[in-house]
C-alpha cells in the first residue's frame, strides 16, 4: 500500500486521539471530510490502521505492579513453544509477550498485577506450571520512563 503525506498525517493524528470526529481529522490534516473518510476507511481495510482501544490508567484499577519476566524453555521445539505462547495469551495479566534472542532467555513477559501477593500467585500458579517452563528471571519496574504506543510513519 502507498502511503502519501496525506495518509502519514492522519496515522499520526489517529495515533494520538483516535476518537477525533472526521470532520475534526479532515481539517487537521488539509483535506475535505469524503476523501479524508475514504482515506480512513482504506487504511484500515488494508490492515494498516488494526484497530481502535481505550488506555487505561492501570492505577487508577489498582495495578500498581509491573515485572518483566525473563523465561527459559527446556526444549526448544515448535510444540513447546506454541503450547507456551497459548498458554500466556489467556493470561490477562500478560500485558506483552516477545519470543527473543540474545540472553539466557526464550521469551520477555511484560506483566501488571495488583501487588506482590498476585505476583507470586501468577508466577507459581500459572506461569512456573506451564509445561517446558525450565527457568524463571523477573526484574520489577521501578518507574516506567518512556511509554509509548505510538508507531513511528517512515
Amino acid at each position: 500500500m502507498q502511503i502519501d503525506r496525506f495518509d502519514r498525517r492522519i496515522l499520526e493524528v489517529l495515533q494520538q486521539d483516535g476518537r477525533i470526529s472526521n470532520q475534526e481529522l479532515a481539517e487537521r490534516i488539509g483535506l475535505s471530510p469524503s476523501p479524508c473518510l475514504r482515506r480512513v476507511r482504506a487504511l484500515e481495510e488494508g490492515g494498516v490502521i488494526a484497530g481502535y482501544r481505550a488506555v487505561l490508567d492501570a492505577k487508577r484499577l489498582g495495578l500498581s505492579l509491573q515485572a518483566l519476566i525473563f523465561i527459559s524453555m527446556d526444549r526448544h521445539t515448535p510444540e513447546r513453544f506454541a503450547n507456551f505462547e497459548d498458554k500466556v495469551q489467556a493470561m490477562p495479566e500478560v500485558l506483552e509477550c516477545l519470543l527473543i534472542t540474545g540472553q539466557d532467555a526464550d521469551y520477555q513477559l511484560k506483566v501488571i498485577v495488583r501487588d506482590m501477593d498476585a505476583y507470586q500467585a501468577l508466577l507459581l500458579n500459572k506461569i512456573t506450571r506451564i509445561e517446558g517452563v525450565s527457568g524463571v528471571h523477573s526484574s520489577f519496574v521501578l518507574r516506567g520512563v518512556v511509554d509509548r504506543n505510538v508507531v513511528p510513519i517512515p
